[in-house]
């Protein structure tokens, strides 16, 4: 499989949108990508907006950012509480300066606005953070998805199969 060997960080926190998070997992997974649940707890059961769970494999304070080749953000609310870590942020900002893929959907730009990192920066998210989104330096545009450079940005649930498949497609080039 084209992702053998690629290590992936999936960020998870309480009130993420299910299938903002356990689809890409699944996909990349499916392509032989190990894909570790990273949460400010290790083996702590968060719950997703519509009561799925997602159970963390590590905590924050035991990843080695350049031990992995890309991280993911989901959408939901979980984004307006990671967005507090100072550990997803620096672990944002280091993939951003190393060019590794980050991916981001829905509400998940609220992490990269807040790491800093999208100045000049082509996005897109759900619209009702747009306003965010530009406020940040982005420059935001309402398609499915945006791959600017190593930054792969999508919108909504009903975006998730051309997202994930962006995404794959910049790890797998990676």
């Amino acid at each position: 499989m084209r992702l053998k060997n690629k290590k992936v960080i999936a960020l998870v926190e309480s009130d993420f949108e299910d299938l903002e998070l356990w689809y890409p997992i699944l996909r990349l997974r499916e392509e032989s990508a190990t894909v570790d649940l990273v949460g400010k707890e290790a083996n702590k059961i968060y719950m997703g907006k519509y009561g799925v769970p997602a159970e963390s494999d590590k905590a924050f304070k035991d990843i080695d950012v350049d031990a992995y080749d890309a991280i993911l953000v989901p959408g939901g609310w979980a984004p307006d509480k990671l967005r507090r870590y100072s550990e997803v942020l620096d672990f944002v900002k280091a993939m951003d300066q190393a060019k590794k893929p980050i991916g981001q959907i829905c509400h998940a730009g609220w992490v990269l606005i807040s790491a800093h990192i999208l100045q000049d920066v082509k996005v897109t998210s759900t619209p009702g953070i747009k306003d965010d989104m530009t406020n940040g330096g982005a420059i935001w545009l309402d398609e499915p998805v945006v791959v600017d450079g190593h930054i792969i940005s999508s919108r909504r649930p009903p975006d998730l199969p051309p997202y994930v498949k962006a995404f794959a497609d910049k790890l797998a080039e990676s």
